[in-house]
């Protein structure tokens, strides 16, 4: 179980204290994290992060592969499979990058814009 983040804060409940997540929400919190924190950020967790924000510097072409690896790649560690990454360009030169998880016999979708 784990605290409920929002755009970077936590969520009160109708109480007063703060709402948390459990289950497939807890892990696509986790996962959300992982993919947006800069990898390398953290100087004591130098592999926490991912490399996704340096995509819009490739070429078109190979920013689907890369994205695959890169993704992996933060959610070593993770319980679960990354099955599919899709890269989207969006207005304005921005980069929208879809990925679809699997987790316990589940498929759980995240997505990151860069």
């Amino acid at each position: 179980m784990a605290l409920l983040l929002k755009d970077g804060d936590y969520v009160a409940d109708e109480r007063g204290g703060l709402r948390t997540v459990e289950g497939a929400q807890d892990l696509l919190q986790r996962v959300l994290f992982r993919l947006q924190v800069r990898r390398g950020s953290f100087p004591f967790l130098p592999e926490l992060g991912s490399r996704l924000y340096l995509l819009p510097r490739e070429k078109p072409g190979v920013r689907q592969a890369l994205a695959r690896q890169y993704a992996a790649e933060a959610l070593r560690g993770e319980d679960v499979e990354v099955a599919e990454v899709t890269v989207e360009e969006e207005h304005g030169g921005r980069l929208r990058v879809l990925v679809s998880l699997e987790w316990e016999g589940a498929r759980l979708e995240a997505a990151v814009t860069l």
